[in-house]
């Protein structure tokens, strides 16, 4: 499909992109070999392919929801830095 040097002008003012004259004609040929590539897509026949999404079936790799039993307090608390009555002392990060 040929386009036009008015119809590149018309997509170049759509895109906000200023063209000279030789880009002009640059893009009209590219733009055209573009377009014949996607009238060789549409030629393909595609009665019997079914409609998908996916060209391969998705399978999620989740593992299912288990529950534990909370951890110790003081298992969790032997490693800490700093502690104050049963809890995790850290810095304050946003001033009053």
């Amino acid at each position: 499909m040929a386009l036009t040097a008015d119809e590149v002008r018309y997509i170049a003012r759509l895109a906000r992109v200023a063209l000279t004259g030789d880009e002009v004609e640059r893009m009209r040929e590219q733009l055209s070999n573009i377009l014949d590539h996607f009238q060789a897509l549409n030629d393909v026949p595609t009665d019997d392919v079914p409609p998908t999404a996916q060209s391969l079936d998705l399978a999620n790799v989740d593992r299912p929801d288990q529950t534990h039993p909370p951890a110790d307090r003081e298992q969790v608390l032997a490693n800490a830095p700093r502690r104050e009555n049963g809890f995790l002392r850290v810095r304050a990060v946003l001033e009053a």
